[in-house]
């Protein structure tokens, strides 16, 4: 007699999901756990109007046992078509309510510890912004960088629609948000390793094959830069760069988990959006 293997939970990772567009809508409305107790990391950039980012939430809430959620920057722009007009941290503020109402865990939250296979582990969202330190080689100075990326043609929208207030500018933002993860971080169950999960890079390597080098401006602090081995982690979740793939830094698998606008992922060399795996680690982490 065959004996049938129940399966066994799993935490699985997602980002960029960008339901703006119907068929990335049309892909989130496809997901569906495996088993009753599978977790979600959902690594930012579901939406830009709070009404999309609300359905794309509360369907995963609603399908996934557990969901872990931290946000990008395309859902802290303020759309002039959008009805809520909130900005900066207010947005940010306004998020953390909406999540918490439907049941995910923030990165303003005691952080969650996945006990599956491959546990124990704490699950960290993070939320940390960028300060343009990825500056492009032999640029020392962020109006410099800032310039040449002008020239180029090359600045990301948050330029516009991205507001830091109450804070100066995003440099500041950024660094208030690292002191505050911080601490947070310093407050997390002892002895167990992390999965670090932020939608900007943690690190500068992975923004090395973009097309557009001075994009990398808009994907990170150097002030994380140690953060995977100061933090123990067992794995890094990141997404941003619509560039799905796993890479190692000191030993420590870092996940590109985005789904990406529907003109990338219909590439034939672009891998099939989908969830990632992240625990139990699978032996294909491509």
């Amino acid at each position: 007699m065959t004996q049938v293997r129940a399966k066994k939970p799993k935490l699985y990772a997602i980002s960029d999901l960008h339901v703006a567009y119907d068929d990335n809508r049309k892909f989130l409305e496809s997901l569906h756990p495996q088993t009753d107790e599978d977790w979600l990391i959902v690594a930012g950039d579901t939406a830009e109007r709070m009404a999309d980012i609300e359905w794309a939430l509360r369907t995963l809430t609603e399908r996934f046992a557990k969901v872990v959620w931290t946000p990008g920057n395309h859902e802290l722009w303020t759309p002039r078509d959008d009805p809520n007009q909130l900005r900066g941290e207010e947005r940010y503020r306004h998020l953390v309510d909406l999540c918490r109402s439907l049941g995910a865990a923030t990165p303003e939250d005691p952080y969650p510890v996945w006990r599956g296979e491959g546990g124990p582990v704490t699950v960290a969202p993070l939320f940390l912004l960028y300060d343009y330190t990825f500056r492009p080689e032999g640029t020392y100075a962020k109006k410099d960088a800032l310039e040449a990326a002008h020239e180029a043609g090359i600045v990301c929208t948050d330029e516009v629609l991205l507001h830091p207030d109450p804070y100066p500018g995003m440099d500041d933002w950024c660094r208030a948000r690292v002191t505050a993860t911080e601490e947070m971080l310093s407050r997390r169950t002892p002895g167990i390793p992390t999965i670090l999960v932020n939608h900007w890079p943690l690190v500068r390597d992975p923004t090395r094959i973009l097309t557009y080098p001075e994009f990398a401006l808009w994907c990170g602090t150097e002030l994380t830069a140690d953060w995977h081995v100061k933090y123990d982690a067992a794995a890094v979740v990141y997404g941003h760069l619509h560039i799905p793939r796993t890479t190692w830094h000191d030993g420590v698998r870092f996940q590109e988990v985005s789904v990406g606008y529907p003109r990338e992922w219909r590439r034939e060399r672009h891998p099939d959006p989908r969830l990632r795996q992240i625990l139990p680690e699978p032996r294909n982490t491509g």
